[in-house]
């Protein structure tokens, strides 16, 4: 029987962290939790639950998840965020594969709470993931905080039965302070790549965001929360590119840039 890690990345996750730990213990054989400096009880939740803890600074979602992989011990790694927990039936297809031998990567779905309620539309599922992957063949990638496993070479992963739980968003208020937040470190990630967008793009892609998920993906089904998401994804999108501009314009103004 193959052996699993599981990898978890922490900051400030007590609420979360023992959840997420406990979805996995029937199945791992290594939990890794590295953790950027947390100061509430994360790292007592972690250790009680026998998890592996560490710490190293937080340099984006992509660096630190590679860090946890390069600190797991076995060939094959499942990866999940603190505010994650696997479903009783993704469990047992992740034990089945274990016992007749993992294949190279598996990818499975990501049900999201907003609010108290699953979602369902206004593409936020089935939001698949690859998730449990022979490490040796990848490595995490993307663009912060947006992440995602690449492979070194041509893999097809298998689709797990299953899902993700995602516990992301407690409030209408708390999906607002997460926008504020990714959308700053998208723009500085787009920003460090050279990006320079036309003064139009932040309306066109914030419109045009907003229609996919409340008209075309079928939002309005989930009712207030439909909108609120709607609404919120075309403001991440608005914002991402206002703050990629206020990036360029600092950079133009910037006194060494200017011409005497």
């Amino acid at each position: 029987m193959d052996k699993l890690s599981v990898a978890i990345i922490t900051k400030n996750e007590e609420k979360n962290i023992g959840r997420c730990i406990d979805s996995v213990k029937d199945i791992a054989d290594e939990i890794v939790v590295v953790d950027s400096f947390s100061t509430d009880r994360t790292r007592e939740i972690c250790l009680q639950k026998g998890a592996v803890f560490s710490t190293n600074p937080f340099a984006g979602h992509i660096q630190q998840k590679n860090y946890a992989f390069s600190r797991c011990s076995h060939d094959f790694v499942l990866s999940l965020d603190a505010d994650e927990a696997l479903s009783d039936e993704l469990q047992l297809s992740i034990m089945h594969e274990k016992e007749k031998g993992f294949s190279p990567a598996y990818a499975m779905n990501r049900r999201t709470n907003y609010a108290g309620q699953w979602i369902r539309f206004g593409g936020w599922y089935p939001d698949t993931k690859v998730r449990l992957v022979k490490r040796a063949l990848c490595e995490w990638a993307g663009t912060n905080p947006h992440d995602k496993i690449t492979f070194t070479t041509a893999v097809k992963p298998i689709h797990l039965k299953g899902d993700i739980m995602h516990y992301s968003i407690d409030s209408v208020a708390h999906h607002r302070q997460i926008v504020d937040n990714f959308s700053t470190i998208a723009a500085r990630a787009l920003f460090e790549k050279g990006k320079r967008p036309s003064p139009l793009k932040k309306y066109v892609s914030a419109v045009f965001r907003f229609f996919q998920s409340y008209v075309f993906s079928l939002g309005f089904l989930e009712g207030s929360n439909g909108w609120y998401i709607a609404w919120h994804s075309a403001r991440s999108r608005y914002l991402k590119y206002r703050k990629l501009q206020e990036f360029n314009a600092q950079k133009t103004n910037h006194p060494h840039n200017q011409k005497s």
